[in-house]
């Protein structure tokens, strides 16, 4: 079955025609930057425009970065506080006449993982950690999704997790590979001492540099970069929608 995956990040919103029977995308990535401010209305005006871009008049399956519930963003980090409350499905299907699921976008990744990548066949726990504009998280136990942690958003020497470690602290404070890569080893080794997975993917785009600050990851727990990359948001948002049908 082919679904229009789509993943909204804090920098960019992507999209691509997806197989969600082999996992792969049918057609190349089309990519907006996100507007700024985040609103609702800005941010629906740019899925409209991918969804025009593909000629799409099916399901869409859409990540979003946030915590979602039947539909609802509940919480807004990276995007527009005026999102609290929304019923992001509908909104989009109103604006586009497409049938739309809405998933937490590292939960959607965290589908794409374990289904046809680094998390494939893995029956412990797994949890799949993606450093971007943010960290974002996933918990798999025995291939089941624990929807919704948000684990880069607990507090962390100070401030909050994502504030401290993420990829964009890292671009912005011009940190080397090795000391943010210390910084994460710092906040991952939390999230092992908390949950004492079987696994940790590493995801985000930062995720192709793996060889470059893997050294510096001290944990106990195997690590491994996710397979699908700066794809695994678009595929996993895909796949959730097919299973919502």
């Amino acid at each position: 079955m082919n679904i229009l995956g789509i993943d909204v990040g804090g920098s960019g919103i992507k999209g691509a025609i997806v197989d969600t029977e082999k996992g792969e995308l049918l057609t190349e990535r089309y990519r907006i930057p996100t507007p700024q401010p985040a609103t609702p209305e800005a941010v629906i005006e740019t899925i409209e425009a991918i969804i025009k871009n593909f000629d799409w008049k099916g399901p869409v399956g859409c990540g979003f970065p946030a915590a979602v519930v039947n539909e609802i963003v509940m919480t807004a980090s990276n995007i527009d506080k005026s999102w609290i409350g929304v019923n992001a499905s509908a909104q989009i299907e109103k604006h586009t006449g497409c049938p739309t699921h809405l998933v937490n976008d590292v939960d959607a990744a965290g589908f794409a993982e374990m289904k046809f990548g680094a998390g494939k066949g893995k029956n412990g726990t797994v949890i799949i950690a993606a450093f971007g504009t943010g960290i974002g998280t996933a918990i798999f136990h025995k291939q089941q999704l624990l929807p919704n942690t948000e684990l880069g958003h607990i507090p962390f020497k100070g401030t909050v997790a994502e504030k401290y470690a993420a990829n964009s602290v890292r671009k912005k404070e011009e940190l080397s590979w090795k000391k943010w890569g210390k910084r994460v080893s710092k906040y991952l080794q939390l999230i092992e001492f908390l949950f004492w997975p079987d696994l940790i993917i590493f995801g985000g785009g930062v995720s192709k540099y793996f060889p470059e600050y893997r050294e510096f990851l001290k944990l106990k727990t195997p690590i491994v970069p996710a397979e699908n990359r700066n794809h695994a948001g678009i595929i996993g948002a895909a796949l959730a929608a097919k299973e919502n049908r």
